[in-house]
């Protein structure tokens, strides 16, 4: 049974779909942390780069937008063969301190700001529709060659030359006069977004999606029954007005509830590197802003047949499980995974197919490349957002990302090379504060290695503990022994 968990009754919005009780999908969508993919802004060009025919935008955010030539108006509606148009420049498309609406396409990751399209696609019911399109086009899942032809016939003859219209799913149960209607409607509202636009003096915000409700109707909708489970009454009225044939229940429990039903739990489990399979194998998830690198690993598991057959076995498991994590954890770009070594093509492409089916249910654009030569499962997954530990978690204050501190031995080494700096200076002693382990490294066994590098810099050396989580050391003052142990002492 499938229960889709809402959790919208507190700033940070969260749902959770369930199938028989495993964890499948999870969405969190918080404040500083929204997706601003789809959002339209007013855009003011500050940069025309030729040599990369494309632009940076600044719409209003941290860091400008990257507008390529392809995702101009202009260039999309120049009448110009492609071989011709390839030989213009962007610079005879756009040119510096220009305005235009842009929306976003990819979210701004690492150093790299958001990726904009100024070929604005405005969301309907039934259609998308694109002031300056100049296509026609019906949506993938609508697989009945007959009713995508009617749908593309209907296009042709309702848009103009420049429009743009996209038939979503839902357009195959709508009469034309509804579909010629809610076109009108949304031509309205193009021209509503361009008036404001020129009001506006600076870059900004035009209109924001609903990504939160967006995301829960289209969650709905790939549920064929099951239940919705809500803790805010408002959101759970405004779902049952959609029309979904599902059941509604409300939360009122004090207990929140994502604990209620577990999953708090499987989000602290998505944030670990380690993730244990049922046999006693595990994964391991390495996310850098590039790739993602999993490793599978047979661990306790040692099977009870020959060894193709527990490689074979723990291989098809970690791809099952690969694949809902991918999905759990949001994971985007490109995806190398290191299976235990096989030997034989079949047993690889066996695996593939495992994940490839596992994978089939992913609302995301997947592309399955193949094994390199090493063995090594490449594939990549379209990102348009965050992954849930760039959404969750922060670079860690201690060890700034990298997952490792500097040791006692390091610390007491480098101490050990700062202090031989004043050797034979004016000064007599020096107070150090540090960990009580850099002291007890420094030091040695009964002060032998302090007494050494007293002698050979002629500074006493005087300590006071330092209270750090990490490894460390400050020298705080040199002077006479009276000044650096009348220090000691305040």
């Amino acid at each position: 049974m499938e229960r889709l968990i809402i959790n919208a009754s507190t700033r940070e919005k969260r749902f959770a779909l369930l199938n028989n009780d495993k964890l499948e999908r999870l969405y969190i969508e918080q404040p500083s942390q929204q997706s601003l993919v789809g959002n339209i802004y007013l855009g003011i060009v500050e940069k025309v780069i030729p040599g990369m025919n494309a632009a940076f935008v600044n719409f209003g955010e941290e860091k400008s937008g990257f507008l390529s030539r392809d995702k101009v108006p202009m260039y999309l509606l120049d009448s110009r063969s492609k071989e011709e148009k390839a030989n213009q420049g962007i610079s005879k498309y756009l040119h510096q301190g220009e305005k235009l609406l842009v929306q976003v396409e990819k979210d701004a990751a690492g150093t790299k700001g958001a990726r904009l399209t100024a070929i604005i696609e405005i969301q309907g019911q039934h259609l998308i529709y694109l002031p300056s399109g100049k296509y026609t086009a019906v949506s993938k899942k609508i697989p009945d060659a007959e009713i995508r032809k009617r749908c593309r016939k209907l296009g042709t003859e309702l848009k103009t030359d420049e429009e743009g219209l996209i038939f979503r799913t839902s357009a195959t149960d709508q009469t034309q006069d509804g579909i010629q209607q809610e076109l009108e409607q949304l031509r309205q509202q193009s021209q509503e977004l361009h008036q404001e636009a020129k009001t506006r003096k600076k870059p900004g915000l035009v209109l924001a999606k609903e990504f939160f409700y967006e995301e829960l109707i289209s969650m709905m909708s790939k549920m064929s029954s099951g239940e919705v489970i809500v803790d805010d009454q408002s959101l759970k009225k405004k779902l049952e007005d959609s029309g979904a044939q599902l059941e509604f229940r409300y939360h009122q429990q004090k207990e929140n509830v994502f604990s209620v039903y577990g999953v708090e739990k499987e989000i602290e489990k998505a944030l670990k590197k380690i993730v244990w399979l049922d046999n006693g194998a595990y994964l391991i998830f390495d996310e850098a802003e590039a790739l993602t690198i999993i490793d599978v690993n047979t661990g306790r598991y040692s099977g009870k047949h020959d060894l193709r057959d527990t490689v074979v076995a723990t291989n098809k498991l970690a791809a099952a499980e690969i694949a809902r994590q991918i999905m759990l954890r949001d994971i985007g770009g490109m995806i190398l995974i290191d299976f235990i070594d096989m030997k034989d093509p079949k047993d690889r492409q066996m695996v593939a197919k495992v994940l490839e089916q596992a994978l089939k249910g992913d609302g995301r654009q997947t592309k399955l490349i193949g094994f390199t030569e090493l063995g090594i499962l490449q594939l990549t997954r379209k990102k348009t957002k965050m992954t849930l530990s760039e959404a969750l978690t922060t670079t860690c204050g201690v060890c700034n990302g990298v997952g490792q501190v500097l040791s006692a031995e390091t610390m007491a080494f480098r101490l050990e090379r700062e202090l031989w700096e004043h050797r034979h200076s004016d000064y007599d002693a020096v107070l150090v504060a540090a960990t009580r382990e850099v002291i007890e490294v420094f030091s040695g066994e009964n002060n032998q290695h302090k007494q050494r590098v007293e002698s050979a810099v002629g500074l006493k050396i005087l300590f006071t503990e330092l209270d750090s989580i990490k490894p460390d050391y400050k020298i705080l003052q040199l002077g006479t022994l009276d000044e650096v142990s009348n220090k000691l002492e305040k």
